[in-house]
């Protein structure tokens, strides 16, 4: 006999006396003083799954250090019980925690071949390992793990006993447990399965990363034979069973990759939760948490940006822009009256860049800063007829120390312009003398009371949007004005539950009035112009009441629009990560307008008719575009306008009293 033949047998034979004296408690009394407590069982829960849905109930993502689902056994179907016991311990029912007829086989199996091929541990003592010791070989190991088995024995019941093991077994490809296996394989619940894979399942524990149909579809067939004739061999099921679970067809489930439905929301979620519950309750609970999100406006949404973007490249590249790799865009939906997210893209793809440019980025917004200008302008006793002249003007010392002269994107100058005008086609030097007309740092005020978090530099440049922000909190500050006045902060959040089904945490909209309603409702008609006669007019296609301003930063480096309807508000940025230009008159108009546009087209499709509500401080005139004065019905240049009541012009234009169209 050769010497590692004589190893391996004085290692087995100490073994076996080891375990034979354990069982009168004697032996293992030196060695329990580094034990845990087997009642701290009582308290115990498995590492599991916390599950994100939408609103719609659309699973987003799964969240976990070991991916697990735990079940109660009577959910367990009798059949996968059953294969368990006897592919992995025949006599679990019988034995009082070790196996010591399987030990006896074991042993003499081992001295036969002179080398380990065979174990005899039972399900409680794999049990115990898993809850308590490592994996290491070591005979110090095999003698603790057979004392907490008889600790287990006595504390506990066999079926207890046997959940928590099925529970916490590992099946591979990163499942733990029963029901995790069941739908990481099978795509269904446990109590789902067949006797065909529950037979198939049990097999896999002896080498999950061997016997796993993802890895090897034929080996894992031939394990499920031998499981299924073990069934059999202890009358659990009969031969025609057996045949007919044989022949059975592997229906494996589709690919379950959920980690990209709607990635960056996710990841903007999973960092609220963290904050709110710690990494060790979040990835270890098992918390079911219900988001905001619509995951049809969501798919609506990465359609458009996705679509948008392939658009805008095809251009960029007959601009001969060499850096088309570098674009991005980004969406933002909210709705209007709580605030919560409904859609979020923050970028063209996560995997390449997890950067989320709705909420991380702070980038130039343009002209689609001005709405909030005029917005101060209206509260504090403007009105939207009010004349201001477009014309040159210089500011000295206003940039930087010296004298700046603001121009007009166009280049040109219109004279004589209403607010409402001006607003409507985005000249610049009218809003830039209004925002002096008020104060640069009157107007920073304004901007943070309307939820705007990040720091405005208070000069005059400010109302062109020179100061960065994101693109989430621009498109809150626009939803005040389709909330009638109301700021929401946006939320992501509804319900986080506990793996009883137990809630927990709930969302608290957080509302305050910062504007009056009767300013919203002037603003919101002033930005309804722009779509229907200003530079956002291309939106009028969807023949819905709509509202929304275009931003284009110095150089075409940023494209935006940021737009609402009565009840959904949505904001896009275009750009490049880089800040190069996008291109050629690549406007806020060309670049991210057609993306809102697809994408509220498809939001609103089939969803009734709506228009904007007028609070009862307000009316509706007639007014002529040009002067802002009165304008009979039919006068050709007069547009209805909202005002507060009282601040509504009292006299016709001078052209419609000379046409006869009325008097003063």
């Amino acid at each position: 006999m050769t010497s590692s033949r004589r190893r391996v047998i004085y290692v087995v034979l100490l073994l076996a006396t080891a375990v034979i004296c354990g069982a009168t408690g004697g032996f293992f009394l030196a060695i329990t003083h580094d034990l845990p407590q087997i009642r701290s069982l009582e308290t115990f829960e498995p590492a599991a799954v916390t599950h994100i849905y939408s609103a719609d109930k659309e699973l987003l993502a799964e969240l976990f250090t070991q991916k697990r689902v735990p079940v109660r056994l009577h959910m367990i179907p009798d059949c996968l019980r059953q294969a368990v016991i006897a592919t992995e311990d025949r006599q679990f029912y019988e034995h009082a925690g070790v196996d010591l007829r399987g030990i006896l086989r074991a042993i003499i199996k081992n001295i036969k071949v002179g080398e380990f091929v065979q174990g005899a541990s039972t399900i409680t003592q794999q049990l115990a390992r898993t809850l308590f010791l490592t994996p290491r070989k070591t005979i110090m190991r095999k003698l603790k793990e057979a004392f907490l088995a008889f600790q287990l024995e006595r504390n506990y019941t066999k079926d207890e006993i046997l959940e928590l093991y099925l529970n916490q077994v590992y099946f591979g490809s990163g499942a733990y447990g029963v029901e995790a296996a069941a739908k990481t394989f099978f795509g269904r619940p446990v109590s789902k399965l067949t006797l065909s894979e529950c037979a198939l399942i049990a097999g896999m524990p002896k080498s999950p990363s061997r016997y796993s149909p993802l890895v090897n579809k034929a080996l894992a067939l031939k394990r499920r034979a031998v499981v299924l004739e073990q069934m059999a061999r202890n009358g659990m099921i009969t031969q025609e069973q057996v045949i007919a679970a044989r022949s059975s067809p592997l229906d494996l489930a589709k690919s379950q990759d959920i980690s990209m439905k709607a990635p960056y929301f996710v990841a903007y979620v999973r960092n609220l939760l963290e904050k709110e519950f710690g990494g060790a309750r979040l990835y270890r609970t098992g918390l079911t948490v219900y988001t905001t999100l619509n995951y049809e406006m969501q798919k609506a949404g990465e359609k458009a940006v996705a679509k948008g973007l392939e658009q805008l490249s095809a251009r960029m590249q007959k601009y001969g822009v060499p850096t088309v790799e570098g674009l991005q865009g980004a969406l933002v939906s909210l709705d209007a009256r709580q605030g919560a997210i409904l859609a979020m893209v923050g970028g063209r793809d996560f995997q390449e860049s997890p950067f989320n440019r709705t909420t991380m980025a702070r980038r130039q917004p343009g002209s689609a800063f001005k709405p909030l200008v005029y917005a101060c302008a209206i509260e504090n006793g403007f009105a939207q007829n009010d004349v201001i002249w477009d014309a040159p003007v210089v500011y000295k010392g206003a940039k930087e120390g010296e004298d700046w002269t603001p121009e007009n994107f166009s280049g040109r100058f219109r004279g004589e312009m209403t607010l409402r005008q001006a607003l409507s086609v985005s000249q610049n030097i009218p809003a830039v003398k209004l925002l002096n007309k008020l104060g640069p740092s009157t107007v920073v005020d304004w901007a943070y009371r309307m939820g705007i978090k990040s720091p405005l530099q208070p000069n005059l440049s400010l109302v062109l949007g020179t100061s960065d922000v994101t693109l989430l909190q621009l498109t809150a500050a626009y939803a005040v004005f389709a909330n009638g006045g109301i700021a929401t902060r946006p939320f992501a959040i509804l319900e986080v539950l506990d793996r009883e089904g137990r809630s927990i945490w709930r969302a608290k909209p957080q509302m305050r009035t910062v504007v009056s309603p009767e300013t919203a409702a002037i603003m919101t008609d002033m930005l309804q112009a722009v779509v229907q006669a200003g530079t956002g007019k291309a939106a009028r296609s969807i023949d819905r009441p709509l509202a929304g301003k275009t931003g284009t930063t110095d150089d075409y480096r940023d494209a935006l629009f940021v737009g609402f309807s009565p009840n959904v508000v949505a904001g896009v940025w275009v750009g490049l990560d880089h800040h190069d230009i996008l291109g050629d008159k690549e406007t806020g108009a060309r670049a991210a307008l057609p993306i809102w546009i697809d994408f509220m087209e498809q939001v609103l499709a089939g969803r009734p008719y709506r228009d904007f509500t007028l609070p009862e401080g307000v009316v509706k005139v007639r007014i002529d575009l040009e002067s802002g004065l009165l304008a009979p019905q039919d006068y050709p240049s007069a547009v209805t306008a909202v005002f507060k009541k009282g601040t509504e012009p009292r006299k016709y234009c001078t052209h419609a009293s000379k046409a006869g169209f009325g008097g003063l």
